[in-house]
């Protein structure tokens, strides 16, 4: 598929007004992406966990507008109007109007609430921004002068999702979803998330994922600042290859349930993020003195009790603590006695993979 499969017929029906409401889900990159070209594309694949616990609801309501120069929206967080984020949907907007070409016609307002405590260092663009684009998806579909297929209301969803947040094209559908085009998965896209379509043992079925929240500050660096350093890094290119590499390995381990060897991937991969960053220029270390305590306890902990638990890392300081369901007990435990005080006022998030977003 192409960006032009994504562009409408013209629309036959009128909508005057009316609200749709979708739920969606956040996610944790196993496989990171890091470095982007032209809109919104990745340098190289990813595959991603869908949580389930960590979402954002989003209503999208709207009404006809008076003029159709500009876009027009209000922004709402928990009820509180947040012209804050009017920059990043004005953003969002304009990149999506070819593909959606009502949005001028209408004035809408966007209430949205989270799960999870904003500035928490989890994932709320990916989660914010596919709520939303389902909810245009709502929209159109009401539109529309053909009938959409769910198929294609979900590939145009990520779609549009990735315009606005590019991890946020994995959050559509769950529990593993690729994205970025990859030699070993056929229908892989660079242009839209799709599930994972190899089996996967029941190792990592509703496996686990318990979110440390050691620093619950804003980004010290922004996803876009991020990933922009990459197109001058040294090592920018083998780093490309390492991720598209450790996706080709992960194939075999999900199907056979390896899971030390999943363990050794993954966290490799966490570490390869940060390293990126600490050899960019200018560089930045994101991690925190409790970031490197929590891991070294937790790899304490694995050697001496044969345990499987792993970490990864997005873009800061926060530690996604990853387990299979059958040591749920055992690591809640080892978190609760030993990692929480590292835990910024000892807060942390269980959650788990899901299978993506709900329409409410």
């Amino acid at each position: 598929m192409t960006e032009a499969h994504f562009i409408p017929q013209p629309y036959t029906k009128t909508l005057e007004n009316g609200s749709v409401s979708w739920q969606s889900p956040s996610n944790i990159a196993l496989v990171k992406y890091w470095g982007k070209y032209g809109e919104q594309l990745p340098k190289n694949a990813s595959i991603s966990f869908t949580l389930s616990n960590c979402h954002t609801k989003t209503t999208l309501s709207f009404e006809k507008a008076t003029s159709t120069e500009d876009f027009q929206f209000e922004v709402y967080l928990d009820g509180k109007k947040e012209e804050g984020f009017e920059p990043k949907i004005q953003k969002f907007f304009e990149r999506i109007e070819r593909y959606v070409p009502f949005l001028k016609d209408y004035k809408f307002k966007i209430e949205t609430s989270n799960s999870f405590p904003h500035s928490s260092g989890i994932a709320s663009s990916a989660s914010g921004m596919s709520a939303l684009a389902l909810c245009l998806l709502s929209i159109e579909k009401q539109l529309a002068s053909e009938e959409i297929s769910k198929e294609f209301f979900n590939k145009k969803a990520s779609f549009l999702a990735r315009l606005g947040s590019g991890s946020a094209c994995r959050s559509i559908k769950g529990p593993l979803i690729v994205w970025g085009k990859h030699a070993d998965i056929e229908g892989s896209s660079n242009l839209f998330g799709t599930k994972y379509p190899f089996e996967v043992h029941d190792n990592f079925k509703n496996y686990q994922d318990t979110i440390l929240l050691v620093d619950k500050g804003e980004k010290q660096v922004s996803s876009t600042i991020g990933h922009n350093l990459m197109h001058d890094h040294p090592f920018s290119e083998q780093r490309f290859q390492q991720a598209n590499d450790n996706l080709s390995k992960l194939i075999p381990v999900l199907k056979e349930g390896n899971i030390s060897k999943f363990i050794k991937i993954i966290e490799s991969e966490a570490l390869s993020l940060h390293a990126m960053m600490m050899t960019s220029m200018p560089y930045f270390i994101l991690m925190k003195p409790n970031t490197l305590e929590i891991i070294n306890r937790i790899w304490n902990f694995r050697k001496e009790t044969k345990s499987n638990v792993c970490f990864t890392l997005d873009a800061g300081a926060n530690v996604h603590v990853l387990y299979p369901e059958a040591e749920k007990e055992t690591v809640s435990t080892f978190i609760e006695a030993e990692l929480k005080p590292f835990c910024k006022n000892g807060e942390y998030i269980h959650d788990q993979t899901g299978n993506g977003s709900t329409t409410l």
